[in-house]
């Protein structure tokens, strides 16, 4: 597993890249089992009442989750590329400039 981190705006989100052998969880809307790497992460957007209390730049905004949408790639530089993209784009639908955020890639210890 490859965990892809971003960190923005006083909060952090994790999605994984499950490389080939590994199990990826699987629901409706999963990806052909014979991708090589899947990227599964949360989505989320703001809301005005309701969701989940959520603090950014020291203010607190009320965040909904959508169902995770896993994606298969055929190489690992795709799924990677496109995690640090879904991460960038997460923090920039609660208002965190995507060119403000960390992204940290790093292999998952399998322990």
């Amino acid at each position: 597993m490859i965990l892809v981190r971003g960190s923005g705006g006083g909060t952090d989100l994790t999605g994984t890249v499950f490389e080939r052998g590994e199990d990826p969880p699987t629901y409706k809307g999963a990806p052909d089992e014979d991708a090589s790497y899947v990227w599964v992460c949360d989505s989320f957007y703001q809301v005005e009442s309701g969701g989940s209390a959520l603090t950014v730049d020291g203010e607190e905004i009320r965040v909904a989750f959508e169902e995770p949408m896993p994606r298969g790639f055929d190489t690992k530089s795709a799924a990677i590329d496109a995690a640090e993209e879904h991460v960038r784009t997460q923090f920039a639908r609660i208002g965190v400039d995507p060119d403000d955020v960390e992204v940290e890639t790093t292999k998952a210890d399998p322990a």
